[in-house]
């Protein structure tokens, strides 16, 4: 059996093949995300997973794309929790990044963007992932994120710049206290996707005019921060992986057109066209 695993900051996407590369199941658990989460609680939040508890000793291969193991030390801790888990199997683990790429990958050379609960960007010609910009994480980076997103609204709120109809609903909808905002922001592990979190109260408003200008903003700082230093970003197609290229598609195209930029692909969950990736390109050779 083998493994392929998208690795989010929130949750991880699983699916499993059999011995003949055919689909048998897929599931979910919590996000790994070594800089976010005790890498020594991944053996455990993985044998709370009764789907992966049944088959873990019949795992030969598992490829593991996450966020947070674009470096070297990270990858390594993530390599050796899974090992503890899945002790018959041989394992791939690169960062999630590389997950996008081949997920968006159509033949042809792109920049490929992640916009999900964080962001980042690369350039893939279909060999070679290629990055060329570091990922700063949720504290000063992930522009055009759920998670900037989510900041931003909180932001708004308190410092009562939100339009009257929005900050009430916000009001009743969440009830939030600054001592509960402080203390999930500070001592929560997991306070990027907390914030993120915030971003569905936009989702569900996206129309409103000030959202519309909200999100406009925040993705043109994404194409200024993460795409336009590529030197291919005018030439070639820009593809994208994640919930917000998903949910906010309309507004992405019209800031990336402020920038002369061509939109391709914008695939919401990654996790299907990353196995056809690997029953095509990988598999095969191993």
């Amino acid at each position: 059996m083998i493994a392929i695993v998208d690795g989010g900051s929130t949750k991880c996407d699983w699916m499993i093949l059999d011995d003949d590369d055919n689909f048998l199941f897929k599931t979910e658990t919590t996000g790994f995300n070594p800089n976010i989460i005790d890498v020594e609680k991944i053996p455990g939040e993985l044998q709370n997973n009764s789907q992966l508890s049944e088959i873990k000793f019949k795992i030969k291969h598992v490829f593991f794309y996450g966020s947070g193991c674009g470096i070297s030390d990270n990858k390594l801790k993530v390599e050796n929790a899974l090992k503890q888990f899945f002790t018959n199997s041989k394992f791939t683990v690169k960062e999630d990044l590389t997950a996008a790429a081949y997920s968006a990958y159509n033949g042809k050379p792109a920049i490929v963007c992640i916009l999900g609960t964080g962001s980042n960007s690369c350039y893939f010609d279909g060999n070679e992932v290629r990055t060329e910009l570091p990922s700063l994480g949720f504290l000063i980076g992930d522009d055009g994120s759920g998670c900037a997103l989510g900041k931003t609204l909180v932001k708004h709120y308190f410092m009562k710049k939100l339009p009257a109809d929005l900050h009430q609903e916000f009001s009743e909808t969440y009830n939030l206290q600054i001592e509960e905002l402080i203390k999930n922001m500070y001592h929560n592990p997991r306070a990027n996707a907390y914030l993120a979190d915030f971003s569905k109260f936009i989702v569900e408003r996206k129309e409103h005019p000030f959202f519309q200008h909200l999100i406009f903003e925040e993705l043109k700082n994404f194409f200024d921060f993460q795409v336009l230093p590529y030197e291919h970003s005018k030439s070639c197609e820009i593809n994208f992986i994640g919930s917000i290229a998903y949910y906010y598609e309309d507004i992405l195209r019209a800031a990336a057109a402020e920038f002369h930029l061509n939109i391709g692909i914008i695939v919401q969950k990654p996790i299907e066209r990353l196995v056809e990736y690997h029953k095509t390109y990988i598999i095969p050779d191993l």
